[in-house]
């Protein structure tokens, strides 16, 4: 039997204000309480890059949750593997870059 899952994406504007948003809009769809500190740490890093736009998914299967920021220039390491992170690596399962480097992904579990 297939896992069935929902995907929901949503551009925010590079801006600081937006990193709240972008938590209440994570909250509002996934149950995972780390969830909303991923997709925030996820849509800094890219804010810091200077992505006048952050595309935002939220996509799920079975247990799993993976939460993607995209933006529209290749990423440096310096925002890809910054202290932000860290967090990220310490809450998920798994974490990279996209394959076209233009965003950062992290995976977790429901049961964490």
């Amino acid at each position: 039997m297939p896992e069935s899952g929902h995907t929901w994406r949503k551009a925010f504007k590079g801006e600081p204000i937006e990193a709240e948003h972008v938590r209440l809009w994570t909250a509002r769809r996934v149950g995972h309480s780390d969830a909303p500190l991923i997709a925030n740490e996820l849509y800094v890093a890219l804010l810091g890059s200077g992505a006048p736009v952050i595309e935002m998914t939220l996509s799920t299967a079975g247990t799993r949750i993976r939460i993607t920021a995209h933006g529209e220039d290749p990423l440096s390491v310096l925002y890809s593997h910054g202290p932000g992170w860290q967090i990220v690596n310490g809450l998920c399962h798994l974490a990279g870059l996209t394959t076209d480097e233009c965003g950062l992904w992290a995976q977790l579990g429901t049961s964490r």
